[in-house]
């Protein structure tokens, strides 16, 4: 094990986990903040009790720990409300605060590396041409999900769910969350798939099966198999 291997992920751990819990101290919004970081607070002991037949690599380390960041700050201030987007509206003369446009990127950014590190070590998708598309089509149905989930919020909280929406007034935010999730995992393979590569673990050596070996054999010293 190298040495950034050993020491990154409880680095990551320890800053997630205070992040966590600063972000909890009086936070705009209670119920805000348990619905934005619920996904932190059940990712974290998943991974931690899964670690040892699943350790992940440094590079889905560092995407969990950053999307985790990013949910913590939109969870303690809401999305429409974090200082980091204020500044960005000002900047750019946008309309909004666009901090929750991060946030659905890094729906689809985070994951696509998350399902991608599943695929290749839990199924037979190694190498495969079809292991990207289906990547891409696992975080668009994520998002859609979560749309879905924003949706029941809406229609059990009412006007309490609002800054969990985060629409902002924008009629078409829920198509530009998944559009953006979309792009996220597009550009998360184009740009990490073989860096990633890299860190996952080689496959195990398939044995070859007796029969094949036996008619490899036969047919180089001309004998068939049976005699």
């Amino acid at each position: 094990m190298s040495r950034a291997r050993g020491f990154v992920p409880p680095a990551l751990l320890v800053l997630v986990l205070a992040a966590l819990v600063a972000s909890g101290i009086r936070p705009y919004d209670r119920l805000t903040w348990l619905l934005e970081t619920v996904w932190v607070l059940v990712g974290v002991p998943l991974v931690l009790v899964t670690w040892r037949r699943f350790p992940l690599t440094t590079l889905l380390c560092c995407l969990l720990a950053a999307h985790a960041l990013i949910l913590v700050v939109g969870g303690h201030h809401s999305y429409a409300r974090t200082p980091v987007g204020d500044w960005a509206r000002e900047a750019f003369g946008l309309s909004r605060n666009p901090y929750d446009r991060l946030g659905h990127f890094a729906q689809g950014f985070v994951p696509a590396i998350l399902v991608r590190e599943i695929l290749v070590r839990r199924s037979p998708l190694r190498g495969s041409r079809w292991l990207a598309p289906l990547v891409v089509c696992a975080c668009l149905a994520f998002s859609a999900l979560f749309e879905m989930i924003e949706w029941w919020a809406a229609l059990a909280g009412g006007s309490a769910a609002d800054d969990f929406l985060a629409t902002q007034g924008d009629v078409w935010d829920t198509q530009w969350d998944m559009f953006l999730a979309l792009v996220g995992a597009i550009i998360s393979l184009a740009l990490l798939s073989r860096l990633h590569d890299r860190q996952l673990p080689a496959p195990a050596p398939a044995a070859a099966a007796p029969s094949a070996a036996a008619d490899v054999s036969a047919a180089r010293t001309g004998r068939s198999p049976e005699s």
